[in-house]
């Protein structure tokens, strides 16, 4: 016989939630870590409630809440918290996100477009308008002359992997079910999105038990089809000069080691993307490190000259590729190893649809006995040892640097050679994720975290968060401890420095590097490559002249920041920073380190490209200087079109 209890919508939602579980490797994990939350009209009464009630009889009953609530300040930064705690967690663990109707659930539009964009699982319950319509129009109401149905949180849609909206409670199974079913599938994952009208939220049903059963999904490894490995062998067996490219596929499959063995094996120098990098420690033999626009003269150099690029978890982003000019060999051929078919096919890739450890190890495998040869590993070692130089050189540390005013490329030094093998560098927006795609030396599989798929300014330290929470949550679990560095200019920590009172709240530890350079360092670069002149990039008072082009402005940052909460040091030299970075390391709570650099020293140049348009005509000469290179690289650019399948 069927057993019910009477709940509402909110109740049954949250109660369905805390009893989903992930599986993988034999390991199980509760799903969901808890709700991030702002509560308004919308939602108070309905989910507000229900999250009430589950931490109130918790502790009624000497347990912990089964979705914990943590109260957010901007709900696009609650996503990207939420976000970044799913890609520390390789997408085995989520938040729920709620916010109410009208202009707070539509500020988690962008977290929703970088979640999807990343691959990454967060599951959106944003409020919605009445389902019954009794008092309608209500307060942030949109009303259209041609649908009485469509609401803002239509705009969802397109940016969610899944969408649906409950407009009656019996529709409540069903609309769950199918989140729980994306958010667990690596080959669909990102946002899902469930709408709840306000209404419905706070609405009464009886709930068939069965609902609130635990239930585990299972998260698989798919198999490599035998028939396309061996195509994808028979293309790599015949490489001369083969390059494999490392992305966040290796991460979030945990084929670190398998990639490890197969480059250990052959020989192939491995380059990686933005999300791929440390997929190989910095210093093992085969990793040449960043590969792309914002790559290393090693990588890119040998992408130059590959004629076969085995892709590895990688979605081939315009930065990974240079814009289709990196990899430049006439005949150039891709093997595309990735568990998401959109991914495997392009460039016209020999496709191996396949978890990123599976494939990785089916192809080492049926690799044996080939190798690149030792020409080929020498020229490795050689353009590596070239690079490590490099790098080496911008980061110097002597007697001469440290009372002087520090570059960003000796901040990153110092946080680099500073921070524990185990500590976790985070970053989004801005000049620092091209510099430390270049110059960061990863040592731990987890420390590089740089969300460069939408590379969303505001991520920075609300992302950081996320990554601290799930840190704190593996040291609880019995791993060793790590501190995480947000490094933040001050135009993106302008767009959303409000959730360090959040980091506060919570007593989650994060230490923000504050780079001020009095505007948009790495958008005023690009605008002057472009002819334009840095126009509208620099943090200035306006003039009599009407342009922005006066004193600087008299914004304090580091007074902002300790007004949130956190403890601030202000330095303005090297040895200040180092002092600063020591101390925040071996303090208990967050800490912002404010530091004043020179934003016209760049990081060393990758010798590579990167497709923004310039203005076909001008009158300015800049311009037309600039469209000239343009159209330069512009005829270097391939369309990968050939099959690479032998026929």
């Amino acid at each position: 016989m069927t057993t019910t209890t009477r709940l509402t919508v909110a109740q049954a939602t949250v109660r369905f939630l805390a009893h989903q579980f992930v599986e993988r490797d034999g390991v199980r994990t509760k799903l969901f870590a808890g709700a991030l939350g702002i509560f308004g009209h919308g939602n108070v009464a309905g989910l507000g409630q229900a999250l009430l009630q589950d931490e109130l009889e918790a502790l009624e009953a000497g347990r912990k809440p089964g979705l914990p609530y943590v109260l957010g300040r901007n709900e696009q930064a609650m996503v990207h918290t939420a976000v970044a705690y799913a890609r520390a967690k390789d997408r085995l663990q989520a938040w729920a996100v709620t916010a109410s109707v009208g202009p707070g659930s539509t500020n988690m539009l962008t977290g929703a477009a970088l979640a999807t964009i990343n691959r990454l699982p967060v599951l959106l319950l944003p409020a919605d308008t009445f389902a019954t319509r009794s008092a309608g129009p209500l307060l942030q109401e949109l009303e259209r002359p041609d649908s009485g149905d469509v609401t803002v949180n239509d705009a969802f849609r397109p940016l969610s992997r899944y969408f649906d909206r409950v407009w009656r409670p019996e529709q409540l199974p069903g609309a769950l079910l199918g989140a729980m079913r994306v958010l667990t599938d690596p080959a669909e994952t990102g946002a899902v999105t469930v709408c709840f009208p306000q209404d419905v939220q706070a609405e009464a049903h009886d709930f068939d038990d069965d609902l609130f059963a635990e239930r585990t999904w299972h998260i698989g490894r798919p198999l490599p089809e035998k028939a396309a490995l061996a195509r994808a062998v028979e293309v790599i067996r015949s490489a001369k000069a083969p390059l494999i490219v490392a992305g966040g596929g290796v991460h979030h499959s945990r084929a670190q080691e398998a990639l490890r063995a197969l480059a250990e094996a052959t020989g192939i120098p491995v380059g990686q993307s933005q999300a791929g990098k440390g997929a190989l420690p910095f210093d093992h033999p085969q990793s040449v490190g960043a590969i792309g626009s914002t790559g290393t003269t090693a990588a890119n150099a040998l992408a130059r000259d590959a004629d076969v690029v085995i892709g590895v978890g990688t979605r081939f982003q315009d930065f990974t590729t240079a814009s289709r000019t990196a990899f430049a060999d006439p005949g150039v051929r891709f093997v595309t190893l990735n568990v998401a078919s959109l991914d495997a096919v392009k460039h016209s890739a020999v496709a191996v649809v396949a978890d990123a450890r599976e494939g990785l190890e089916a192809l080492a495998e049926a690799l044996e006995g080939y190798d690149v040869g030792e020409a080929h590993r020498a020229r490795t070692a050689q353009l590596k040892a070239a690079w490590d130089a490099t790098v080496a050189s911008v980061y110097a540390r002597d007697s001469g640097d440290l009372d002087v005013q520090p570059d960003q490329n000796r901040v990153l030094g110092a946080v680099n050679e500073l921070s524990d093998p185990r500590d976790v560098v985070v970053c989004a927006a801005g000049s620092m994720p091209g510099d430390l795609h270049k110059l960061w030396q990863v040592r731990d599989a987890k420390g590089y975290h740089v969300e460069y798929g939408y590379s969303c300014m505001g991520y920075e330290v609300a992302g950081g968060i996320g990554v601290a929470m799930a840190a704190q949550d593996d040291v609880r679990r019995g791993a060793q401890p790590r501190d995480v560095f947000v490094l933040v200019g001050d135009g993106s920590y302008l767009m959303m420095a409000t959730e360090l009172v959040t980091a506060v709240q919570e007593g989650v530890k994060i230490i923000v590097v504050l780079v001020q350079n009095h505007g948009y360092a790495s958008i005023g670069s690009l605008s002057e490559s472009l002819g334009s002149q840095r126009f509208g990039t620099r943090y200035r008072a306006r003039t009599s002249s009407g342009r922005l082009d006066g004193d600087l402005l008299p914004v304090d940052l580091a007074a902002n920041a300790a007004s949130l909460g956190v403890h601030v040091v202000r330095t303005s030299t090297r040895k200040e920073l180092e002092a600063a970075i020591l101390d925040a390391k071996a303090s208990p709570t967050s800490t912002v380190i404010h530091v004043e650099t020179d934003p016209f020293v760049d990081a060393p140049s990758s010798t590579s490209w990167w497709e923004v348009p310039v203005s076909e005509v001008s009158t300015l000469e800049s311009t037309q200087r600039a469209r000239v290179v343009y159209e330069e690289h512009k005829a270097r650019q391939r369309t990968y079109l050939k099959p690479s399948e032998t026929n």
